[in-house]
C-alpha cells in the first residue's frame, strides 16, 4: 500500500492504516513515513498539491 497525504492528514491517515492492519501477531507489517519532494501529474503538468 502506498499513499500520499498532505501533512495535515498524516496522523489521521497513519492511525487509520495501523488500526485496520493491526492484529497483534507477527506479520502485521510496518508503516514508513517519507517526505515527498515533488509531485507531478504527467497528463496536465500540474505540480505540488494540485498534482495529488
Amino acid at each position: 500500500l502506498e499513499i500520499v497525504v498532505d501533512d495535515a492528514q498524516l496522523e489521521e491517515a497513519s492511525k487509520a492504516i495501523i488500526g485496520a492492519a493491526k492484529t497483534g501477531k507477527i506479520g502485521d507489517g510496518k508503516v514508513f513515513i517519507l517526505p515527498i519532494e515533488e509531485a507531478i501529474r504527467i497528463r496536465t503538468d500540474e505540480t505540488g498539491a494540485e498534482a495529488v
